[in-house]
């Protein structure tokens, strides 16, 4: 991966994610690029307040479009303000005043964008223990009756985001989708409150019987699949291993053990306090304890619809000996493809290169097209 900031991985895997997604319409490059300029490697702050100042721009420049009628313009706008301050959030302490107004704002400036998109989304609440699971349903173009995938994000995943490639892609070949904020995602959390669990499989097979019930003139709801990415790899390998309507199951990242990944990471590492947040934990003590339960153990093998499984060869977050681990334990029909660490898009969850998942695209819409 390449590292706008030498030797610091942790900010220039987040400027890659911008660039990448810019191909999408989640970001322009100079403007990522101007951002990553006014960057102290190291300092969060100056990340925050670096990506906070571009997108409210980006944001006034959409909100003067709509007042001029100019609504490609706004669409636009929106959505890389949206990106723009999704990131700026991304560092930033469950416990700081500016975290849940600058999702709020970033969320905002999505949501304005939809009502100019060609084919409008459906904004869908997913009914789950009391409360929901907010998301969107981004439909295959000229036709009501596309089979469809659930998705879920990662970690730190916002539903909003999976707009900037997986939609696309699965759009453009037949196929809708339907990504939710999961437990402990988006505003699951941040405002439903909604902590994550070993258990994923209770919120998708949920997602699963909402769509056969309420998608029915949208989709054709006897073909839909399950995918994830990053944290997400254990989410969906845990749902179509309890959730056996699903058709297919691709796993873009695969964990394994999500306390093996968290178990040496330090305290002070830049996403612990977001690790506690998501599972309910006061420390980090308290975190691993939780996240030993977020294991494929006696799991996997209990996956009996086809799997494709993508993994990054140089991936510094979830290593690579997790796709392994995971293929050596399907018994299912499989496939598994690793981006060697010498080509671009071998980074965690290919952000380097998206061009490099467009093979399980392919493998997922030739699976449901059966």
């Amino acid at each position: 991966m390449w590292h706008y900031f030498p030797g610091q991985y942790m900010p220039s895997y987040q400027v890659n994610r911008a660039l990448t997604q810019a191909h999408y319409g989640g970001g322009e490059f100079a403007e990522c690029l101007e951002v990553a300029s006014q960057i102290t490697p190291g300092d969060n702050e100056s990340f925050h307040v670096a990506w906070a100042k571009m997108g409210d721009r980006v944001f006034d420049i959409a909100e003067n479009a709509v007042k001029n009628g100019n609504f490609q313009t706004a669409k636009r706008s929106y959505l890389r303000a949206f990106n723009y301050l999704r990131t700026s959030e991304f560092f930033l302490k469950p416990s700081d005043a500016r975290k849940i107004p600058s999702y709020l704002k970033s969320r905002d400036a999505f949501i304005k964008a939809t009502p100019y998109f060609e084919e409008k989304p459906l904004k869908i609440e997913v009914p789950f223990e009391g409360s929901f699971l907010p998301g969107y349903v981004f439909k295959a173009p000229n036709t009501n009756h596309a089979p469809a995938m659930i998705m879920f994000g990662g970690l730190d995943s916002l539903a909003e985001e999976l707009y900037f490639g997986p939609a696309t892609f699965l759009n453009e070949r037949g196929i809708s989708l339907i990504v939710l904020d999961g437990p402990g995602q988006g505003a699951s959390l941040r405002l439903n409150h909604i902590h994550t669990r070993y258990d994923f499989n209770v919120a998708g097979s949920a997602a699963l019987d909402w769509a056969i019930e309420n998608l029915k003139n949208e989709i054709d709801t006897t073909k839909i699949g399950i995918m994830a990415v990053s944290m997400g790899g254990y989410m969906a390998a845990r749902c179509a291993a309890f959730e056996p309507r699903f058709k297919i199951c691709a796993v873009w990242g695969a964990v394994w053990s999500y306390y093996e990944i968290w178990k040496n990471r330090p305290d002070n590492h830049p996403l612990a306090e977001i690790v506690q947040h998501i599972v309910g934990a006061e420390n980090m003590e308290d975190a691993r304890e939780r996240l030993k339960k977020f294991t494929l153990d006696e799991v996997a093998n209990k996956i009996s619809m086809p799997t494709y499984v993508l993994h990054g060869e140089d991936d510094r977050q979830n290593f690579v000996e997790n796709a392994y681990k995971l293929q050596e334990a399907l018994t299912c029909e499989k496939i598994i493809e690793i981006i060697p660490k010498e080509e671009s898009g071998s980074a965690h969850c290919q952000i380097d290169d998206f061009t490099k998942t467009f093979n399980m695209y392919d493998w997922i819409a030739k699976e449901l097209k059966k």
